[in-house]
């Protein structure tokens, strides 16, 4: 079990590394948001590339920062059965939820995604807009992001197992509503 939650360490590591690079990106969209709108308003100068560039980098942002939100125990969740279990409780049903729904959705759409990847690549599909970009930099995002949701629920369900073997505290406590912790500043 060692092994096991050294190896949950390293990917709870590399989602917090990824949301760091991930706050970053959300400034760079902004950036790009307004001098796009500046360039326009201003100086009557528009490209569909920054706007596309916008969307890639919020996809990005959505996709590859699910697994630190799951690591920070901010996903969206059933909270009125959650509430009412022990923590006991909540392990075995985060644990069968994992198991059963999430690991195998995340498998799922990577598997099917990746053949649309790979022939947006191949044909150097670009966007019908002029000026318009590549669309394989966008695609591929679909199964990295469910590829890095993959290995944070991996994770979790290690964490998950620990704890119901007592050898760790509980990884998933309630939150306090009042504490209004924000995800991307965590």
């Amino acid at each position: 079990m060692k092994a096991l939650l050294a190896l949950s360490a390293y990917v709870d590591s590399a989602s917090t590394a990824i949301n760091r690079f991930l706050r970053w990106t959300i400034l760079v969209i902004v950036f790009i948001s307004a001098g796009n709108a500046v360039s326009r308003k201003f100086f009557d100068l528009s490209s569909n590339a920054f706007l596309e560039i916008q969307w890639y980098l919020f996809s990005a942002v959505f996709l590859l920062g699910a697994g630190y939100v799951f690591l920070k125990n901010d996903h969206v969740r059933v909270d009125v059965l959650s509430q009412r279990l022990t923590p006991i409780g909540r392990a075995w049903v985060d644990l069968a939820g994992i198991v059963l729904f999430l690991l195998p959705f995340c498998a799922f759409l990577v598997y099917q995604s990746w053949p649309i990847v790979a022939d947006a690549w191949h044909s150097g599909e670009v966007s019908q807009n002029a000026g318009g970009l590549l669309r394989w930099p966008v695609y591929v995002l679909l199964p990295l992001g469910f590829l890095l949701l993959f290995a944070q629920s991996t994770s979790e369900a290690i964490k998950r197992v620990a704890f119901l073997r007592g050898l760790i505290p509980d990884p998933a406590p309630l939150a306090d509503p009042s504490a209004g912790d924000d995800v991307l500043g965590s």
